[in-house]
């Protein structure tokens, strides 16, 4: 009996095992790597952030005016009359000397025929007075040759002196008579002059206040008939700013301004005049600021309001933040840790660092010789071992430092007005003397122009404002010290124990 041949068994290939084995292996990598990310986004997701960034803060004062003429000159009439003749019109251009009206002549003319005629009978009287002088000199040249012979009485001769006195006097009084007649006539001529209006200056007919026919009485005070500008290719803007802000004016800084009448362009302006009559309206007080305008073209009109910007600050290059970093507080339990993480260790204090390589920045500036950075080193020296001794007292004492919070800033949530305000000026001034004293042999080696930099950056570095700022690290707030600069009111300069791409708190997310 036969038997069926065996089939050989069919080997399993593995390599659907290995597949599965890498899917497994990708599907818990993808849920480990998700969980993990998952996590660090919820930890970074309790805070709201910001980045310290590099860039520019353009500073600047609002303030309104109106524009107007450099110079405005009004014309008057110094007589009376009636007005005959007005030759311009509003806007009508106008030379120096011009012809602008005219003022009936009739009655000045009619003055100048009478002081005419009373000049000549005056030149008439003199004549006479002149014969009669003639006559009396004559006789009395006879009656005193004769009184010296004796043949007249003495009285004769007095008699014939006093005459010649006389008419002397008579001859002195005609002229004088004549100097007064001319005189009233070159008064009414000048009058007559005056009765043709003119233009004092080159310019632009703004305003014309009279018409033909017009009487003009100039009795008490010149009437006013015609406003000229002299020159609206240059033109002045007076700016009304506010007391708060006048501080920050300087002459010579740019200022843009817009008008209503053009509101898609933008003009620009400088500075002229920082005037002192401050003006108080409604217990406001406000100071004039001239700005001066070029207007070549002829677009700006006078009178058009203007809304301006004084640039009064301008940082190029520097670090910056959002002002709501600067705003941000930790509150609870977050805000113990924070100030706990700030809190000086080690010996060192981070706002005393910070000054420290602000002044090796103000050093290097200037550009030293060696013995100058010798000096500038030993004086450097003595500071951070000073820093550190009072750093490592203030640990012992519970992390308080000389400005009366951690790591020598003000303490969060702290009233800086009031005591406090007081306490950190008077600190900040013993600091500036003992920093004084500290870098007095290294300040003697430069010369007036290192001085005078050294001196402004110094103040400019102890009497810069501080203020506590969050960094985020390890997903946790960490308060720092900073100085505060320039601010636009979105963004403020910074300096201190920050650096470009710090990622800084300015807010917490509601939890969920």
């Amino acid at each position: 009996m036969s038997q069926p041949a065996r089939t050989a068994p069919r080997k399993t290939s593995p390599l659907p095992k290995i597949l599965l084995g890498v899917a497994v292996v990708a599907i818990l990598g993808a849920g480990a790597w998700y969980w993990t990310a998952h996590k660090a986004d919820g930890t970074e997701s309790a805070y709201r952030t910001a980045t310290v960034e590099r860039g520019d803060i353009r500073v600047a004062i609002s303030a309104t005016g109106t524009l107007s003429a450099i110079s405005t000159v009004t014309v008057g009439s110094q007589i009376s009359g009636q007005v005959t003749d007005v030759l311009v019109d509003y806007n009508s251009e106008v030379k120096k000397g011009e012809v602008l009206a005219r003022i009936d002549p009739s009655t000045y003319e009619a003055q100048i025929e009478q002081g005419n005629a009373q000049i000549a009978n005056a030149q008439a009287s003199l004549k006479q007075a002149q014969a009669t002088l003639a006559n009396a000199e004559l006789d009395y040249t006879r009656k005193a040759d004769l009184g010296t012979q004796k043949l007249v009485a003495q009285s004769d001769v007095d008699l014939a002196r006093a005459a010649r006195d006389q008419a002397r006097a008579q001859v002195n009084a005609a002229q004088a008579s004549i100097r007064q007649q001319t005189a009233s006539t070159q008064t009414t001529r000048v009058n007559l002059d005056r009765t043709v209006i003119r233009s004092p200056v080159d310019g632009v007919v703004l305003t014309r206040s009279i018409e033909p026919g017009q009487t003009v009485a100039a009795s008490l005070q010149a009437p006013e008939l015609f406003t000229i500008a002299e020159d609206l290719s240059k033109m002045k803007i007076e700016l009304a700013v506010d007391e708060a802000d006048i501080g920050q004016v300087k002459v010579g800084q740019a200022v843009s301004f817009t008008v209503d009448a053009f509101a898609d362009r933008q003009f620009r302006g400088e500075v002229q005049q920082v005037r002192l009559s401050a003006t108080t309206t409604s217990n406001v007080v406000t100071y004039p600021v001239v700005v001066s305008v070029d207007n070549s073209d002829g677009t700006l009109l006078p009178g058009l309001t203007v809304n301006a910007e004084i640039e009064v600050s301008k940082r190029d290059d520097i670090l910056k933040i959002s002002n709501a970093a600067l705003r941000y507080k930790p509150t609870g339990e977050e805000a113990n840790a924070a100030a706990g993480a700030q809190a000086p260790q080690g010996g060192q204090n981070r706002s005393g660092s910070g000054v420290s390589d602000d002044l090796v920045r103000v050093a290097g500036s200037l550009q030293l010789k060696p013995d100058q950075q010798a000096a500038f080193d030993t004086a450097l020296a003595a500071l951070r071992e000073r820093q550190a001794a009072r750093a490592a007292q203030a640990q012992q004492r519970g992390g308080a430092s000389m400005f009366g919070g951690p790591g020598g800033g003000p303490r969060p949530g702290g009233n800086s007005s009031g005591g406090g305000g007081a306490m950190q000026a008077q600190i900040r001034q013993r600091m500036a003397e003992r920093m004084q004293q500290d870098f007095a042999p290294f300040r003697a080696t430069l010369d007036d122009t290192q001085k005078q930099r050294w001196d402004g950056e110094l103040r400019t570095l102890l009497g810069a404002k501080r203020a506590p700022l969050y960094k985020l690290v390890n997903g946790k707030p960490e308060q720092v010290q900073v100085r505060v600069g320039a601010s636009d009111g979105t963004s403020t300069e910074v300096s201190g124990a920050v650096k470009e791409g710090d990622v800084v708190v300015v807010g917490e997310r509601a939890k969920e």
